[in-house]
């Protein structure tokens, strides 16, 4: 079994496993990747659009002086080239002749045979008035101009590089912020999610111990932690009624089949004991044998409930029609409602009655009502059995005009085992009442017992099958 280690290195190793930590830490490397790749390109892009710049300066102050050498020659070129290389912020120049041998510009020094090939090109430098070392990166277009003479014009990259320079440093430290403020936000989120695991582990300890009572805490923003614990404390609430149902049956099987059981004993014993003939012998066993039946049909009904409870039974469920059954458990029980002096009446409306369940559970149900409605339902009174429709939804009930049950008794009646005082003169367990609401629970309905004044009525509510299956 998987437990969380309480010691301080301990609850950071759990904390660095926790989902919330890892989720955490992927979103941050995807949130990170995601930021690099836009700085990566808003970068290139910059760089790209000041590549462009200068190139587009480089071509129109070519295109100028081409046009001023054509105009005066190469005196007027190398004029405008000298004022032009004495302003602030100029770009490069350089003219030279056919043979390469510079005549005028602002450039001191380029690589060996750069400026025979014409064309565009980015390379080292050195300015004038500075050393001879090629210190200095420009981007430079070569001219070659009628009568052999070349002529460059550049411009240095050195604010594009200082522009990279910024962006690369940008880079860095947001990729260095992203990451602390990931690291220290998995962390805050983390460490809050496994607070209240922790919380909910410690509680699930107590519950194994046996405190069967103890519930997971609901912090109220309704996230899948709460969802959870919700959930959870719906099934330990279910296991806790079903412990107690187990308790309260073991309790009620040792009183209530104590008396039958020592009836049953007390019989055997009298019949070993004073029967003189074979006869008086036989009638005892008869006595024993229907004691035996009775104390079997208790257990089966026993081990129906539990099987209801447990739901296996949903597996053979299948669409029939609820009114086909009120009308043959009726004729069932007429002729006993008539010995009794009691007249049952059957109304059935709505179409279809129609519902996805048991049959033979639901026939079951409506027989123990339709019973206990005979046996308490008084001389020269009616038993109305009814199934309407309304909706999506399907009302069984079953009413009689007997003294009925008292409001404070109501729900006590439906445990296992519970008779009222005025039941005791009939024979019976107080098993059917639970039956049928182990029936309502399987079919996910629900069960009240209502005041017909005079007399019960049982209502059933169930959600309604459909026709098609």
């Amino acid at each position: 079994m998987t437990t969380f280690d309480d010691a301080p290195g301990g609850r950071l190793r759990n904390l660095f496993r926790t989902t919330a930590f890892k989720l955490s830490v992927a979103y941050l490397l995807v949130f990170a990747t995601c930021a690099l790749a836009a700085l990566g390109y808003v970068a290139w892009n910059a760089s790209r659009v000041l590549d462009d710049q200068m190139v587009s300066t480089i071509e129109a102050e070519i295109n100028g002086l081409s046009e001023q050498y054509k105009v005066g020659g190469l005196r007027r070129l190398i004029a405008a080239v000298e004022r032009r290389a004495g302003e602030p912020g100029a770009s490069l120049y350089l003219v030279t002749n056919a043979a390469g041998e510079r005549l005028v510009g602002n450039i001191a020094a380029l690589p060996t045979g750069l400026i025979v090939d014409p064309g565009q090109t980015e390379a080292d430098y050195a300015r004038n008035g500075g050393s001879q070392s090629l210190d200095h990166r420009a981007i430079m277009q070569i001219f070659v101009l009628p009568g052999g003479f070349r002529l460059l014009v550049g411009r240095d990259v050195e604010e594009r590089d200082r522009l990279r320079s910024v962006i690369g440093r940008t880079f860095g430290s947001s990729v260095g912020l992203v990451v602390v403020l990931g690291v220290v936000g998995a962390w805050f989120i983390a460490s809050r999610v496994l607070k209240r695991v922790d919380a909910m582990t410690e509680t699930t300890r107590r519950i194994m111990a046996g405190d069967l009572d103890g519930r997971l805490a609901v912090a109220g923003n309704g996230d899948e932690l709460d969802r959870l614990a919700r959930n959870l404390n719906a099934m330990l609430e279910r296991i806790g009624e079903l412990m107690r149902g187990l308790r309260d049956v073991s309790d009620n099987i040792a009183h209530d089949l104590k008396t039958p059981l020592t009836r049953l004993r007390n019989r055997a014993e009298e019949a070993l004991r004073s029967a003189e003939s074979p006869e008086a012998l036989r009638t005892a066993l008869e006595g024993v044998i229907e004691e035996s039946d009775g104390l079997i049909r208790v257990f089966n009904a026993l081990l129906m409930i539990a099987r209801l409870e447990g739901a296996s039974a949903r597996e053979e469920f299948q669409v029939f029609d609820v009114g086909a059954v009120v009308q043959a458990v009726a004729e069932l029980y007429e002729p006993l409602a008539s010995e009794h002096g009691l007249a049952l009446v059957v109304v059935t409306e709505g179409d279809p009655l129609t519902l996805r369940g048991s049959r033979e559970l639901v026939g079951q149900a409506v027989a123990n009502l339709v019973d206990n409605a005979v046996k308490y339902g008084g001389p020269d009174g009616e038993i109305r059995v009814s199934a309407v429709r309304t909706g999506d939804t399907l009302r069984l009930s079953v009413s009689d005009s007997g003294p009925g049950i008292p409001s404070d008794a109501r729900g006590r009646v439906l445990d296992r085992f519970v008779r009222l005082e005025e039941a005791r003169s009939q024979p019976g367990f107080g098993l059917g009442l639970s039956l049928v609401n182990a029936v309502v629970r399987l079919h996910q309905g629900t069960l009240a017992l209502e005041d017909h004044a005079p007399g019960l009525s049982v209502v059933i509510t169930l959600p309604a099958g459909d026709a098609g299956g």
